[in-house]
């Protein structure tokens, strides 16, 4: 995957504006585009989080767009996977098949069904690959749409409040500790990086085994 620390210091960087209007789009393009394969979509979403703590953004802005991009990407998503799911499936990236990514997605559905979509929000090359599966499976879309929702909602405003919260810690560590603002910046490169390595890990335990 492209560098956390590299796109945390771009997003950061931003105006405000900016960084919601992304804050939408990176998760409404994971699934619609698959660019969640390359790009974790919770990227722009901690940092909408950790600006919203400076003040610069309100944390009801961030998790409003959050749930918006993340649930109409998802849908996008599904919609793509039941029209051109198998056409898509063969051009997946190499990489990703052979790590057995695409296997446990493929696994994650069939065996789950709607609750593959809630579990699959929580590692980024699930959240990329779930809902075209679910679309290319033959999940019903009443099901499916339920299921993006209340799993949007839930993965947003965790997410969203997870910087929210780290803003709070950087803002302390700054004033105790006299660090400066490229200081403040490598911890949070650190502790976005652990957090996303403990979602993906998470998910791996939860996930059905892959069959030999």
């Amino acid at each position: 995957m492209i560098g956390v620390d590299r796109v945390l210091g771009v997003l950061v960087a931003l105006p405000p504006a900016l960084v919601l209007a992304l804050v939408f789009l990176l998760p409404a393009l994971e699934a619609s585009t698959f660019l969640g394969l390359f790009v974790p979509g919770e990227i722009a979403v901690l940092v909408g989080g950790v600006v919203a703590h400076s003040g610069r953004l309100p944390l009801w802005a961030v998790i409003a767009a959050a749930v918006a991009g993340a649930v109409l990407g998802d849908q996008a998503g599904y919609l793509v996977g039941r029209r051109y799911g198998r056409r898509l499936l063969a051009r997946t990236p190499r990489r990703f098949v052979r790590s057995g990514e695409l296997r446990r997605a493929l696994d994650l559905v069939r065996h789950r069904g709607a609750v593959a979509v809630l579990i699959g929000r929580w590692a980024a090359a699930l959240r990329a690959l779930v809902p075209g599966i679910a679309g290319l499976s033959g999940m019903p879309r009443a099901t499916f749409t339920v299921a993006n929702v209340a799993g949007g909602v839930l993965w947003s405003v965790t997410v969203a409040v997870l910087g929210f919260l780290a803003g709070a810690s950087y803002r302390l560590l700054e004033r105790r500790l006299g660090l400066g603002g490229e200081a403040v910046l490598a911890v949070l490169v650190v502790l976005v990086t652990v957090r996303l390595w403990r979602h993906r890990r998470a998910t791996r335990r939860t996930a059905p085994p892959r069959r030999g």
